[in-house]
């Protein structure tokens, strides 16, 4: 996965997340179970995009950047 797919993903989770939102402006009970899912998911994604940025700042290989796991980047302080 290389940094535009990466970037692409986020996008389709940030829609997502958006939809699943406005559902609750419109009365709607957003589905909470998928949204902290996608929410999960943008947390890794985030994480993984900057370890390949680090890396290739670096001079590292950013492939060898890997996804870790939502326990490990849930607990990260903003």
């Amino acid at each position: 996965m290389n940094d535009q797919d990466i970037l692409a993903r986020i996008q389709a989770l940030v829609e997502e997340e958006h939809s699943l939102r406005e559902a609750a402006g419109d009365g709607q009970v957003p589905d909470q179970a998928r949204l902290k899912q996608v929410e999960e998911s943008l947390d890794q994604c985030w994480d993984l995009l900057r370890q390949r940025r680090a890396k290739s700042e670096s001079g590292e290989n950013p492939n060898e950047a890997e996804a870790r796991p939502v326990s490990e980047v849930e607990g990260y302080k903003q």
